[in-house]
């Protein structure tokens, strides 16, 4: 913001809970905006304010303060400057980031609960930590089908009752916030909606962790401040995705751009994970490109897979079998161990 100053306070090792407070309360005193972040080590307070008060305090001056840095980056909160240590985000039972490999699977949209359970059983069974499945579905043809609404929400619900699964959907409009939250464990933001300010802002203020995928045209930049408008209202469990952007390139859906993963985590303490299924838009490509998430160090991935592809309503040639699914598992386990990363 024109005016405003971003600003690091480290607190020392031996700072006590009354410096933290002494610091806090006399930020509210200038309207500064404020977020504190307690790691293993040090607890870290991210400052945002009118540059001229926020400049005449002698912040190092304060009991308990080690440290003043400016944030020089646009995106503050989830930038690494603000956050030194990898963010690990719950999702229902299952852990992503700082470590923490989350294989995420399961069909694009619920189509019935026969399709969606015998996906549910076989990923489950196979290692995935998370259940995918779209009750609502954003389709470029408004004669496609939408998804099932909130009959879909349920069966995800029953799904997760009968295997264990948390799951995440996608959202489309704020005004079904309040019904996806009653009982989705994650709510996913689309490339379409990436940009989508006044979604972003709201899901900031609602209890359950965001998944944030990248605009089809968006630079790393731009997708960095997007999950600043769900972290700064209060939300700071973001998962970012990189799901391919759109290029020259016609061989595939979009081109995955795997390097972003390093280049991500370069920039931010937030997980980050890969889908390689809408980036390929090719069933045959997506194991390739799961392994390669694994090398480069995302913090998982997520595969669509379907018992019958050929029958799936939304996006069945990037679809994988049930089958294909439990050895690329077998693959990225491997591959994992080799790495030293074990999964």
């Amino acid at each position: 913001m024109v005016g405003d100053e971003s600003l690091i306070i480290v607190m020392r090792a031996e700072a006590t809970s009354d410096d933290v407070a002494h610091i806090l309360d006399r930020l509210s005193e200038i309207d500064a905006e404020a977020h504190v972040s307690e790691g293993a080590q040090r607890t870290v307070i991210g400052i945002i304010g009118d540059r001229i008060r926020v400049q005449q305090l002698p912040w190092e001056a304060f009991p308990g303060v080690e440290r003043a840095v400016p944030v020089l980056k646009p995106f503050k909160f989830v930038s690494r400057e603000f956050q030194s240590e990898d963010s690990v985000v719950a999702v229902g039972t299952a852990l992503v980031g700082g470590g923490n490999f989350a294989p995420i699977a399961g069909p694009c949209a619920v189509e019935s609960r026969d399709q969606l359970f015998a996906s549910a059983e076989a990923v489950m069974k196979a290692g995935a930590t998370i259940l995918r499945g779209d009750a609502f579905k954003p389709r470029t043809s408004p004669y496609s089908f939408q998804g099932l609404g909130e009959e879909g929400l349920e069966l995800l619900a029953a799904a997760r009752e009968e295997f264990g699964l948390p799951f995440q959907v996608e959202i489309l409009d704020p005004r079904d916030i309040d019904l996806v939250v009653a009982y989705a464990d994650m709510i996913r933001v689309g490339t379409r909606n990436m940009s989508n300010y006044a979604l972003l802002s709201e899901l900031g203020k609602q209890p359950r962790p965001v998944m944030l995928k990248r605009g089809l045209t968006a630079r790393i930049e731009e997708w960095l401040n997007a999950a600043e408008y769900i972290f700064k209202e209060g939300n700071h469990n973001v998962i970012l995705c990189e799901r391919g952007i759109r290029t020259f390139e016609t061989a595939t859906r979009n081109t995955l751009d795997i390097s972003a993963v390093p280049v991500v985590k370069s920039l931010s303490h937030l997980p980050i994970i890969v889908d390689p299924s809408h980036s390929a838009g090719r069933r045959e490509l997506v194991a390739p490109l799961a392994r390669a998430a694994v090398a480069c160090g995302a913090d998982g991935f997520m595969v669509d897979v379907h018992p019958s592809p050929e029958t799936a309503l939304v996006d069945g040639p990037q679809a994988i079998l049930p089958a294909e699914y439990e050895a690329l598992m077998d693959d990225v386990r491997a591959l994992a161990d080799a790495m030293g990363t074990p999964i």
